[in-house]
């Protein structure tokens, strides 16, 4: 029998719920590495009336690899529209009572994994209580990831810099799996707010860099004003190789535009495609593919926070990796 590959996905948000979503059909042997510094909409409200840890970006890990019925899926992600509850997330109070009641937030995360029958693990980067912090191109300080990903007025330069407060220390089951893994996939997120927040947990990027696992991005369909305003797919490997001290191996890509009327709305925000070097890309290296979802995402009822519309198809992009890794049936 062949081995099942050991698939690391490191990332925040709706990025790795994409990419979980997509190879959980696979007979990998999965592991989610999620980002701890989300602090907006419902999950920064439990965090500060409740003193809990983050449990948003954890919970669309969980549902994405849930092979539950569509019900209970639907369950996890209904969000209150009116009401007390308003904007609150049925999942997010979950986890959160789940860690009240068991004591810790690894152990919710495990006993919610058991009730969605997830097809993999999902691990917090840290059990750590963290903020996200960034100093802009102007010199402002920003402080937590909400502000940090949608700053308004003198706010809106460029990010130059990130930092954890106070320094988080590493979730050891997640250094395991990193250190267990064949692959190593980063999934695409904003740079400073999915990303850099695993990546700034002491001893991941250690960890990354030191093993033997084949490494891999999947990199954003549109630069962020912000975070990477004017990059290159070149430059967004370049960010992400800075981080983990070392090179990645492959970068996928998608090759073929989103729709015009969906880029007009990107445009007005100063925000565009990832496009390729002045140089070109090495083929070796960067592999395209057609990536992008048919349907635009809607918002739904009752979210405050802005949400993309252009997102990564989570079968063409599963299919494109399973053949990156040289995965074979």
């Amino acid at each position: 029998m062949t081995k099942r590959k050991k698939i690391v996905v490191i990332g925040g948000g709706t990025g790795t719920f994409t990419v979980l979503s997509g190879l959980k059909k696979y007979p990998f042997d999965l592991t989610a590495i999620v980002a701890m510094a989300d602090d907006g909409g419902s999950t920064g409200t439990l965090r500060d009336e409740l003193g809990v840890l983050p449990p948003g970006d954890v919970r669309q890990c969980l549902v994405a690899l849930s092979s539950s019925d569509k019900l209970m899926r639907d369950l996890m992600n209904y969000r209150f529209a009116a009401g007390g509850l308003k904007g609150h997330n049925f999942g997010n109070l979950l986890l959160s009572a789940l860690e009240k009641v068991t004591g810790s937030f690894d152990s919710a995360v495990e006993k919610a994994g058991e009730v969605l029958r997830i097809r993999g693990k999902v691990v917090p980067v840290t059990l750590s209580k963290i903020r996200l912090h960034a100093q802009l191109a102007n010199g402002k300080i920003l402080k937590g990831e909400h502000n940090i990903d949608m700053p308004k007025g003198a706010a809106r330069s460029r990010i130059v810099r990130a930092w954890l407060s106070p320094a988080a220390r590493a979730n050891p089951a997640a250094i395991r799996a990193i250190r267990e893994a064949d692959v190593i996939i980063i999934a695409p997120g904003d740079l400073y707010t999915s990303l850099a927040p695993n990546f700034l947990v002491r001893g991941v990027s250690d960890a990354i860099r030191k093993s033997k696992a084949l490494k891999v991005q999947v990199a954003n369909l549109m630069n962020k004003v912000q975070h990477t305003k004017g990059f290159s797919l070149q430059d967004l490997a370049a960010a992400v190789e800075r981080y983990i001290g070392g090179p990645l191996d492959k970068v996928i890509y998608n090759n073929k535009l989103p729709a015009k009327t969906l880029l007009k709305k990107y445009a007005r925000q100063g925000e565009e495609p990832v496009p390729a070097g002045p140089d070109g890309l090495d083929k070796k290296r960067f592999v395209g593919a057609q990536l992008t979802a048919i349907k635009a995402r809607t918002a739904q009822k009752g979210d405050a926070l802005a949400r993309s519309f252009i997102r990564h198809d989570p079968a063409r992009l599963a299919k494109t990796i399973a053949r990156v890794i040289d995965y074979r049936p």
